[in-house]
């Protein structure tokens, strides 16, 4: 069957060489032949700065923009990153060391996460670091640790706010939330830490991810902005910062539309002005991860097989959920829906067929495209997988059924 397949807006963004994908100037081919094995993700470091100058040029110069790691913590990656944006917020000691390893300076990291433990409290109050309050309990037992580093531990309150950010792809606030502190609670919080050996910097206000309505980012922002006014009343010392999240979507499925800039940061822009009158020399800090590197990444897999079933034929390749649980629709989704996959040694096809790409694992859940149509597809063909640069790697089960784990690489 021949037929134009239409290219998602993701597949656009790379150049196409002699009907082959590239990612930084490479084939996917040369890629491969370089890294020595496949499956592999592959991260274009040309589109990850093209997407941070486009927010430069967009949003106010007062806006600060962190990078969280939790997206994509490849040490290439956010050693990269640590030089384009202000600031790094970590999920983890793991994630801590990988910051500090890529010169992230300490005053502009910040730890999130609802079960610290106590060997990583006192990493980060060693490193001088930002922690994200999320309990009374974690309070508590930074306020132990001061005098351990020679000085107070530097806290922040994370607030879970009584909003949540409407069509978001994971709710992260609003009603009974396992991240932060109840927004009711806070000022006792806050009356408490007044007498503890700690250092109040200010809040974190983060109420959901990968959305792409603009008025539902502006919504919760605003929303982010007043209550944090609110609660400064009870601070006991200066605010410093002020982190409203982030929320930040890319299109993944048909009929997804890129997220419109221009509202959001005419908003930002109305909240920068007002932070300027009511909390002077408050830092407004626009925390994003999947929005900076997810566009940037490909998942690169190898065809091993081609086999029909009832009819319906099947692309079975070397990679799988094992690599990639977020494009087999087991990482959030509600109803499974495909990514943009194509055959990347063949992008324009001059055949196509409609085919489910599979792969090696003992379970119907490994499936990387359900009844797609594609270029006509051989044993040996390429398998891409895009908007893989955020939450594809590790947020993959790498041990299941004892796979080796794909390779990374940054271009």
């Amino acid at each position: 069957m021949t037929m134009e397949l239409p290219l998602h807006t993701a597949v656009e963004a790379f150049e196409v060489r002699d009907n082959c994908l590239c990612i930084g100037g490479r084939t996917i081919t040369e890629i491969a032949d370089e890294i020595g094995r496949l499956p592999f993700y592959a991260y274009d470091r040309g589109l990850i700065r093209k997407r941070v100058a486009r927010l430069r040029a967009e949003l106010p110069e007062s806006i600060s923009l962190h990078y969280a790691i939790k997206a994509n913590p490849m040490p290439e990656v956010v050693r990269e990153l640590a030089t384009l944006v202000d600031g790094l917020d970590v999920a983890s000691a793991g994630e801590l060391a990988v910051a500090l390893d890529a010169g992230g300076n300490p005053d502009d990291i910040s730890f999130a996460g609802p079960g610290k433990q106590l060997p990583e409290l006192k990493a980060a109050v060693a490193a001088g670091i930002t922690v994200n309050v999320e309990s009374p309990t974690e309070l508590g037992r930074l306020a132990s640790l001061a005098g351990t580093a020679g000085g107070k531990p530097r806290v922040a309150v994370r607030v879970n706010p009584d909003f949540e950010l409407k069509s978001s792809g994971m709710k992260m606030a609003g009603g009974p939330k396992q991240f932060g502190i109840d927004a009711e609670a806070v000022p006792q919080l806050l009356r408490d830490m007044a007498g503890m050996p700690v250092e109040f910097s200010g809040f974190h206000i983060f109420s959901g991810s990968q959305n792409l309505r603009p008025e539902a980012i502006c919504e919760s922002q605003t929303k982010a902005y007043e209550l944090a006014l609110d609660l400064a009343r009870y601070a006991p010392g200066r605010m410093s910062t002020l982190n409203i999240g982030g929320g930040f979507g890319i299109p993944y499925f048909p009929g997804d539309k890129p997220l419109d800039l221009a509202p959001v940061a005419a908003n930002l822009a109305r909240i920068s002005e007002r932070a300027r009158r009511e909390l002077p020399g408050v830092e407004l800090v626009l925390e994003l991860g999947r929005y900076l590197v997810g566009e940037a990444g490909v998942y690169i897999c190898t065809v091993i097989d081609k086999k029909v079933s009832r009819g319906q034929i099947y692309l079975v390749t070397d990679g799988g959920l094992h690599h990639h649980l977020s494009a087999s629709g087991n990482f959030g989704q509600i109803l499974r829906k495909n990514y943009p996959v194509l055959v990347a040694n063949k992008v324009r096809p001059t055949t196509t067929e409609t085919v489910s790409v599979v792969g090696p694992l003992c379970t119907p859940l490994d499936l990387l495209a359900d009844r797609m149509p594609m270029a006509e597809a051989d044993i040996g063909d390429r398998i891409a997988v895009f908007q893989s640069g955020a939450y594809g790697y590790t947020a993959s089960p790498h041990l299941f059924l004892g796979h080796p784990p794909p390779a990374q690489v940054l271009l």
